[in-house]
Protein backbone atom coordinates (compact mmCIF):
# COMPACT_ATOMS: atom_id res chain seq x y z
CA UNK A 1 0.00 0.00 0.00
CA UNK A 2 0.96 3.66 -0.99
CA UNK A 3 0.77 5.47 2.51
CA UNK A 4 1.25 9.04 1.02
CA UNK A 5 -1.45 7.72 -1.85
CA UNK A 6 -4.09 6.55 0.73
CA UNK A 7 -3.48 9.25 2.84
CA UNK A 8 -3.94 12.26 0.24
CA UNK A 9 -7.32 10.37 -0.69
CA UNK A 10 -8.44 9.87 2.83
CA UNK A 11 -7.52 13.83 3.24
CA UNK A 12 -9.80 14.69 0.56
CA UNK A 13 -12.30 12.18 1.60
CA UNK A 14 -13.23 13.56 5.41
CA UNK A 15 -12.47 17.14 3.95
CA UNK A 16 -9.57 16.77 6.71
CA UNK A 17 -6.86 19.76 7.57
CA UNK A 18 -3.22 18.18 7.96
CA UNK A 19 -1.29 20.05 9.66
CA UNK A 20 2.78 19.68 10.21
CA UNK A 21 5.43 22.01 12.57
CA UNK A 22 8.65 22.07 10.61
CA UNK A 23 10.32 19.65 13.16
CA UNK A 24 8.59 16.57 11.42
CA UNK A 25 9.89 13.87 9.37
CA UNK A 26 10.00 14.79 6.01
CA UNK A 27 7.16 12.35 5.01
CA UNK A 28 5.13 13.20 6.99
CA UNK A 29 5.59 17.16 5.75
CA UNK A 30 4.76 16.07 2.36
CA UNK A 31 1.17 14.90 3.15
CA UNK A 32 0.53 18.32 5.59
CA UNK A 33 -1.37 21.04 3.50
CA UNK A 34 0.60 23.44 6.14
CA UNK A 35 3.89 23.08 7.20
CA UNK A 36 5.06 25.71 10.13
CA UNK A 37 5.70 26.55 13.42
CA UNK A 38 4.05 26.71 16.27
CA UNK A 39 2.24 30.49 15.82
CA UNK A 40 1.40 29.42 11.96
CA UNK A 41 -0.29 26.07 12.53
CA UNK A 42 -2.25 27.86 15.81
CA UNK A 43 -3.61 30.74 12.91
CA UNK A 44 -4.19 28.03 10.26
CA UNK A 45 -6.28 25.96 12.64
CA UNK A 46 -8.55 29.03 14.14
CA UNK A 47 -9.63 30.21 10.36
CA UNK A 48 -10.15 26.70 9.00
CA UNK A 49 -13.65 25.82 7.99
CA UNK A 50 -12.54 22.05 8.14
CA UNK A 51 -14.07 19.87 10.68
CA UNK A 52 -11.73 17.58 11.42
CA UNK A 53 -7.61 19.03 11.62
CA UNK A 54 -5.38 16.21 11.88
CA UNK A 55 -2.32 17.83 13.76
CA UNK A 56 1.47 16.51 13.44
CA UNK A 57 3.15 18.06 16.35
CA UNK A 58 3.20 17.25 19.78
CA UNK A 59 0.83 17.31 22.19
CA UNK A 60 0.56 20.83 23.57
CA UNK A 61 0.43 22.25 19.85
CA UNK A 62 -2.91 19.39 19.46
CA UNK A 63 -4.19 21.21 22.72
CA UNK A 64 -4.11 24.58 21.76
CA UNK A 65 -5.84 23.95 18.73
CA UNK A 66 -8.41 22.21 20.65
CA UNK A 67 -8.99 25.40 22.45
CA UNK A 68 -9.15 27.56 19.44
CA UNK A 69 -11.10 25.74 17.47
CA UNK A 70 -13.25 23.81 20.05
CA UNK A 71 -16.36 22.84 17.31
CA UNK A 72 -13.84 20.90 15.37
CA UNK A 73 -12.21 17.21 16.32
CA UNK A 74 -8.70 18.26 17.05
CA UNK A 75 -6.71 14.64 16.12
CA UNK A 76 -2.48 13.71 17.06
CA UNK A 77 -1.58 10.58 15.69
CA UNK A 78 0.04 10.11 19.08
CA UNK A 79 -0.92 10.91 22.29
CA UNK A 80 2.22 9.98 23.79
CA UNK A 81 4.29 12.64 21.23
CA UNK A 82 5.16 15.14 24.82
CA UNK A 83 7.23 17.90 25.02
CA UNK A 84 10.29 18.07 27.49
CA UNK A 85 10.10 22.26 27.94
CA UNK A 86 6.18 21.66 28.55
CA UNK A 87 7.07 19.57 31.11
CA UNK A 88 8.96 21.35 33.34
CA UNK A 89 6.31 23.56 35.06
CA UNK A 90 2.86 22.66 36.06
CA UNK A 91 -0.09 24.38 36.71
CA UNK A 92 0.13 24.30 40.43
CA UNK A 93 3.58 25.59 40.01
CA UNK A 94 2.65 28.51 38.41
CA UNK A 95 -0.39 29.51 40.95
CA UNK A 96 2.21 29.68 43.87
CA UNK A 97 4.55 31.63 42.05
CA UNK A 98 1.75 33.87 40.94
CA UNK A 99 1.31 34.00 44.99
CA UNK A 100 4.95 35.30 45.30
CA UNK A 101 4.53 38.11 42.31
CA UNK A 102 0.81 39.29 43.02
CA UNK A 103 0.55 42.16 40.52
CA UNK A 104 2.74 40.56 37.82
CA UNK A 105 1.19 39.95 34.54
CA UNK A 106 2.04 36.13 32.98
CA UNK A 107 3.41 35.47 29.90
CA UNK A 108 3.83 31.67 28.89
CA UNK A 109 5.10 30.72 26.10
CA UNK A 110 2.96 28.13 23.94
CA UNK A 111 4.91 25.03 24.62
CA UNK A 112 2.97 24.94 27.78
CA UNK A 113 -0.04 22.72 28.71
CA UNK A 114 -3.62 23.86 28.41
CA UNK A 115 -3.62 23.49 32.57
CA UNK A 116 -0.75 26.55 32.36
CA UNK A 117 -2.35 28.20 29.55
CA UNK A 118 -5.23 29.06 31.79
CA UNK A 119 -3.34 30.68 34.24
CA UNK A 120 -1.82 33.00 31.80
CA UNK A 121 -2.07 36.59 30.70
CA UNK A 122 -0.92 36.09 28.09
CA UNK A 123 0.65 32.92 25.55
CA UNK A 124 3.76 34.15 22.95
CA UNK A 125 5.72 32.47 20.62
CA UNK A 126 9.34 32.62 20.00
CA UNK A 127 8.10 34.66 16.87
CA UNK A 128 6.40 37.29 18.85
CA UNK A 129 7.76 36.48 22.81
CA UNK A 130 9.45 40.12 22.34
CA UNK A 131 6.45 42.14 21.08
CA UNK A 132 4.39 40.66 23.40
CA UNK A 133 6.51 41.58 26.15
CA UNK A 134 6.56 44.74 24.86
CA UNK A 135 2.58 45.10 24.76
CA UNK A 136 2.90 44.49 28.49
CA UNK A 137 3.68 48.53 30.65
CA UNK A 138 6.60 49.20 31.59
CA UNK A 139 6.34 49.56 35.28
CA UNK A 140 4.56 46.09 35.48
CA UNK A 141 6.48 43.43 36.74
CA UNK A 142 6.39 39.76 34.25
CA UNK A 143 6.60 36.44 35.02
CA UNK A 144 7.87 34.55 31.97
CA UNK A 145 7.73 30.93 31.50
CA UNK A 146 9.17 28.27 30.98
CA UNK A 147 11.95 28.53 28.82
CA UNK A 148 14.88 30.52 30.63
CA UNK A 149 16.78 31.10 27.57
CA UNK A 150 14.23 32.41 25.14
CA UNK A 151 13.25 34.29 28.29
CA UNK A 152 17.06 35.80 28.87
CA UNK A 153 16.99 36.62 25.08
CA UNK A 154 13.90 38.44 25.20
CA UNK A 155 14.76 40.36 28.63
CA UNK A 156 17.93 41.02 26.98
CA UNK A 157 16.14 42.73 23.66
CA UNK A 158 13.73 44.58 25.34
CA UNK A 159 15.95 46.04 27.80
CA UNK A 160 13.28 44.61 30.69
CA UNK A 161 14.58 44.79 34.12
CA UNK A 162 11.47 43.52 36.57
CA UNK A 163 11.12 39.99 34.26
CA UNK A 164 11.24 37.06 36.17
CA UNK A 165 12.23 34.09 34.11
CA UNK A 166 11.60 30.17 35.13
CA UNK A 167 13.88 27.94 35.14
CA UNK A 168 12.97 25.47 32.66
CA UNK A 169 14.24 24.63 28.89
CA UNK A 170 13.93 22.16 25.90
CA UNK A 171 16.16 19.22 25.95
CA UNK A 172 16.93 19.56 22.60
CA UNK A 173 18.14 23.08 22.34
CA UNK A 174 19.96 23.24 25.61
CA UNK A 175 22.15 20.19 23.88
CA UNK A 176 23.34 22.59 21.53
CA UNK A 177 26.53 24.10 22.54
CA UNK A 178 28.87 27.54 21.99
CA UNK A 179 31.47 24.60 21.50
CA UNK A 180 28.95 23.30 18.32
CA UNK A 181 28.57 26.74 17.46
CA UNK A 182 32.47 27.46 17.16
CA UNK A 183 33.29 24.58 15.45
CA UNK A 184 31.17 24.52 13.11
CA UNK A 185 31.38 28.15 11.72
CA UNK A 186 35.36 27.94 11.97
CA UNK A 187 34.63 25.10 9.00
CA UNK A 188 31.88 27.25 6.89
CA UNK A 189 33.31 30.62 7.27
CA UNK A 190 31.26 32.50 4.72
CA UNK A 191 27.96 31.11 6.07
CA UNK A 192 25.22 33.04 7.67
CA UNK A 193 24.14 32.41 10.92
CA UNK A 194 20.51 31.47 12.04
CA UNK A 195 20.05 30.36 15.91
CA UNK A 196 16.23 29.39 17.57
CA UNK A 197 16.34 31.78 20.64
CA UNK A 198 15.80 28.34 23.28
CA UNK A 199 19.33 27.26 22.46
CA UNK A 200 21.44 27.47 25.79
CA UNK A 201 24.01 29.34 22.94
CA UNK A 202 21.91 32.11 22.47
CA UNK A 203 23.32 34.12 25.51
CA UNK A 204 26.25 33.63 24.56
CA UNK A 205 25.88 34.60 21.16
CA UNK A 206 24.48 37.58 21.78
CA UNK A 207 27.57 38.57 24.08
CA UNK A 208 29.92 37.69 21.26
CA UNK A 209 27.47 39.61 18.70
CA UNK A 210 28.09 42.65 20.86
CA UNK A 211 31.90 41.96 21.46
CA UNK A 212 32.39 41.75 17.62
CA UNK A 213 33.40 37.92 17.71
CA UNK A 214 31.43 37.51 14.88
CA UNK A 215 32.89 40.18 12.80
CA UNK A 216 30.90 40.62 9.45
CA UNK A 217 29.47 37.33 9.62
CA UNK A 218 25.45 37.70 9.82
CA UNK A 219 23.92 36.43 12.88
CA UNK A 220 20.40 36.48 13.13
CA UNK A 221 18.26 35.15 16.03
CA UNK A 222 15.28 33.57 14.66
CA UNK A 223 12.25 31.19 15.43
CA UNK A 224 11.57 28.61 12.89
CA UNK A 225 9.28 30.68 10.53
CA UNK A 226 11.83 34.07 10.98
CA UNK A 227 14.56 30.97 9.82
CA UNK A 228 12.33 30.19 7.08
CA UNK A 229 11.37 33.61 5.35
CA UNK A 230 15.08 34.98 6.08
CA UNK A 231 16.71 31.68 4.24
CA UNK A 232 14.72 32.74 1.34
CA UNK A 233 15.35 36.08 1.10
CA UNK A 234 18.69 36.39 1.75
CA UNK A 235 21.63 36.61 -0.72
CA UNK A 236 23.70 34.20 0.87
CA UNK A 237 24.57 30.64 -0.09
CA UNK A 238 25.24 28.80 2.91
CA UNK A 239 23.49 29.05 6.30
CA UNK A 240 24.60 27.12 9.54
CA UNK A 241 21.42 26.31 11.51
CA UNK A 242 21.20 26.27 15.57
CA UNK A 243 17.42 24.19 15.96
CA UNK A 244 15.90 21.01 15.57
CA UNK A 245 16.94 18.98 12.49
CA UNK A 246 13.76 18.22 11.08
CA UNK A 247 13.79 22.03 9.80
CA UNK A 248 16.29 21.21 7.43
CA UNK A 249 14.28 19.04 4.78
CA UNK A 250 11.99 22.21 3.91
CA UNK A 251 14.60 24.75 3.95
CA UNK A 252 16.73 22.29 1.23
CA UNK A 253 13.42 21.72 -0.46
CA UNK A 254 12.31 25.99 -1.09
CA UNK A 255 15.67 26.74 -1.61
CA UNK A 256 17.29 24.25 -3.73
CA UNK A 257 20.19 26.45 -4.93
CA UNK A 258 21.47 26.60 -1.26
CA UNK A 259 23.05 24.43 1.52
CA UNK A 260 21.99 24.45 5.23
CA UNK A 261 24.54 22.62 7.55
CA UNK A 262 23.09 21.58 11.25
CA UNK A 263 24.94 23.27 13.86
CA UNK A 264 24.55 19.50 15.37
CA UNK A 265 23.55 16.61 14.04
CA UNK A 266 22.36 15.16 17.27
CA UNK A 267 19.40 18.18 17.51
CA UNK A 268 16.59 15.53 17.11
CA UNK A 269 13.50 15.98 19.50
CA UNK A 270 12.59 12.06 19.92
CA UNK A 271 8.82 13.65 20.47
CA UNK A 272 8.34 15.34 16.90
CA UNK A 273 9.80 12.05 15.18
CA UNK A 274 7.25 9.63 16.93
CA UNK A 275 4.40 10.84 14.67
CA UNK A 276 5.27 8.44 11.42
CA UNK A 277 3.41 8.23 8.61
CA UNK A 278 1.96 4.87 9.62
CA UNK A 279 0.56 6.98 12.39
CA UNK A 280 -0.76 9.17 10.32
CA UNK A 281 -2.78 6.77 8.36
CA UNK A 282 -3.82 5.21 10.89
CA UNK A 283 -5.26 8.35 13.03
CA UNK A 284 -6.87 9.64 9.82
CA UNK A 285 -8.43 6.25 9.14
CA UNK A 286 -9.68 5.50 12.80
CA UNK A 287 -10.17 9.40 13.62
CA UNK A 288 -8.78 8.00 16.59
CA UNK A 289 -6.55 9.99 19.70
CA UNK A 290 -9.02 13.18 19.83
CA UNK A 291 -7.37 15.66 21.92
CA UNK A 292 -10.21 17.75 24.19
CA UNK A 293 -9.52 20.10 26.94
CA UNK A 294 -12.21 20.47 29.55
CA UNK A 295 -14.41 23.45 28.89
CA UNK A 296 -13.66 25.00 32.09
CA UNK A 297 -9.72 25.13 31.18
CA UNK A 298 -10.48 26.12 27.64
CA UNK A 299 -12.56 29.21 28.56
CA UNK A 300 -9.51 30.56 30.70
CA UNK A 301 -7.11 29.50 28.35
CA UNK A 302 -8.72 31.13 25.09
CA UNK A 303 -7.94 34.80 26.07
CA UNK A 304 -4.08 34.47 26.38
CA UNK A 305 -4.24 32.25 23.31
CA UNK A 306 -6.30 35.02 21.42
CA UNK A 307 -3.95 37.72 22.80
CA UNK A 308 -0.91 35.76 21.07
CA UNK A 309 -2.92 35.66 18.00
CA UNK A 310 -3.56 38.91 17.99
CA UNK A 311 0.33 39.84 18.70
CA UNK A 312 2.32 39.93 14.93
Amino acid sequence: MDLKSEILKLKKEKNVLILAHNYQLPEVQDVADYVGDSLGLSRQAAKTSQKIILFCGVHFMAETAAITCPDKKVLIPDLAAGCSLAETITANQLRNWKKEHPNAVTVGYVNTSAEVKAELDYCCTSSNAVNVVRAVPENKEILFLPDMFLGSYVAKVTNRKNMFIWAGECHVHAGIRSQDVQEKLQKLNTAEFLVHPECSCTSSVMYDIASGDYGNRQVQVLSTEGMMNHAKNSQAKKFVVATETGILYRMRKQNPNKEFYPVSENAVCKYMKMITLDKVYASLKEEKYQVKVPKNIADKAQLAIERMLAIS
